[in-house]
């Protein structure tokens, strides 16, 4: 009768290996992915770099043109583009910090392969971190923003549409 009894029991085996990895170590697949992904992490950290850059001589390069242009033809006094200016050289400053988060991930990723410190683990985590919460409160801003441009916007059309008629 025992026997017919441990067929509806559970198995006797652990299901979760009794070997456990030590937290903390990584193992050579791991590794490995990481020593992959750094170098990509710092190239596309320095190409946001440079888009910052690219951005900010594309602001005053404009700001120069528009000024020559309006001195020169009196037409372009009307453009605000003293309005739009600080909004592209913002946008240029928040694309600095997520470049500098994934510069800072692959960098410290390197340094760890080098060293094998843990703080080095530690503060490319940190960085990546940072990255990925910068990333979602960007996307809660535009998700919050959006729909009031999207109002602002048809009321703006509406009301110049109703000027022309």
């Amino acid at each position: 009768m025992s026997d017919i009894q441990d067929q509806y029991n559970s198995p006797q085996t652990p299901i979760v290996p009794e070997e456990k990895q030590v937290v903390g170590s990584l193992t050579e697949t791991m590794m490995v992915y990481l020593k992959e992904a750094s170098p990509w992490l710092r190239f596309i950290g320095i190409l946001g770099f440079i888009s910052c850059g690219l951005i900010a001589l594309g602001v005053i390069i404009i700001i120069i043109l528009f000024a020559v242009a309006a001195s020169l033809l009196g037409e372009f006094a009307d453009i605000p583009i003293w309005l739009i200016s600080p909004l592209y050289l913002a946008m240029g400053a928040l694309f600095f910090f997520p470049s500098l988060f994934m510069y800072n991930f692959g960098d410290k990723i390197r340094k760890f392969l080098v060293s094998n410190s843990e703080e080095d683990l530690e503060e490319a985590f940190k960085n990546n971190k940072s990255l990925w919460k910068f990333y979602g409160i960007m996307c809660i801003i535009s998700l919050a923003t959006t729909p009031v441009l999207i109002i602002v916007t048809a009321v703006a059309t509406v009301a110049a549409a109703s000027n022309l008629f």
